[in-house]
């Protein structure tokens, strides 16, 4: 649930990551908290942080050759002093990674229509500014894949902003760069995702930049920042099984809780279903089991 390494300076501690500095780089540890609806809860889920730092290195390794990527090393027996005696802790979900002027812009892209995009496609007949065509339903498969920026706040909820905000924040020629590296990630993920049985709704990937211009980082296409819907289920006109956080969230909507502090308490049966949803996913896409 929280990492303390003696003679390191704690960066930040996220929802989900430990952060800290190292010498011209950062050592970013996912640990197995959870979140939902902009709080912690108190219980954490087995092996969720080895899930998000296996299948974003996965990911990384997949789309080296549309962006390069922050990942200086994930080896935890290779990390420089004085990590290598805490490597117990850190195999499998930690990477030592560079340091990077981030954008202020959550890169999101939707292929189906769904959470907070369906929303606001009810009230409004598009999302992000984008008009999509009459009498979609939840969950409807969008004409084509639509970049769907938000801000990204230190706290309380992002907001969904239109690709001329992303333009004033920072600048054409990155916004349009960001956006056309969104699509053509998620367009190669879904590929690989649909050849496993696995529907990628909607995802969020986040770009940083040093003196040689973009850089995919943070996490890419995990059961945190992604929508996972099993393509033998799927059935439009409403929500569909995942398997991804939507679990939680669905739990957490069932018991009425009214969404600020403090977060409820899971049972165990949603904590250990969690987990096996979590494991799955990254199972079905990479093949493969957690280290």
């Amino acid at each position: 649930m929280q990492t303390e390494i003696p003679g390191l300076r704690l960066k930040s501690r996220g929802k989900v990551r430990d952060i800290y500095e190292l010498d011209g780089a950062l050592l970013i540890v996912c640990t197995d908290r959870i979140s939902a609806f902009d709080s912690v809860l108190p219980n954490g889920i087995p092996d969720k942080g080895k899930v998000l730092n296996q299948i974003s290195l996965f990911w990384f390794d997949r789309t080296r050759e549309l962006v390069r990527n922050h990942v200086r090393e994930h080896r935890a027996g290779r990390f420089p002093e004085p990590l290598p005696a805490h490597a117990g802790m850190l195999h499998g979900r930690a990477v030592v990674v560079e340091r990077l002027e981030m954008l202020p812009v959550e890169s999101v892209v939707r292929g189906y229509l769904s959470g907070s995009g369906y929303k606001e496609y009810l009230e409004t007949g598009a999302v992000c500014g984008i008009p999509l065509p009459p009498g979609l339903q939840e969950s409807d498969r969008l004409p084509e894949p639509i970049f769907t920026p938000s801000t990204k706040a230190e706290s309380g909820h992002d907001e969904n902003i239109t690709f001329a905000q992303v333009v004033d924040l920072v600048g054409r020629g990155v916004a349009e760069a960001v956006r056309d590296l969104s699509l053509k990630i998620y367009t190669q993920a879904c590929r690989h995702a649909e050849s496993r049985g696995i529907i990628v709704a909607d995802t969020k990937f986040e770009f940083g930049r040093d003196g040689s211009g973009l850089v995919l980082a943070d996490e890419v296409l995990t059961p945190d920042s992604s929508r996972f819907w099993p393509a033998e289920g799927y059935r439009p006109g409403g929500a569909q099984a995942s398997l991804d956080k939507q679990y939680v969230r669905d739990y957490l909507e069932s018991i009425r809780w009214d969404k600020h502090p403090p977060a409820p308490n899971l049972p165990e049966e949603i904590v250990a279903g969690t987990s096996r949803r979590y494991v799955e996913i990254f199972r079905r896409l990479t093949g493969r089991d957690l280290e």
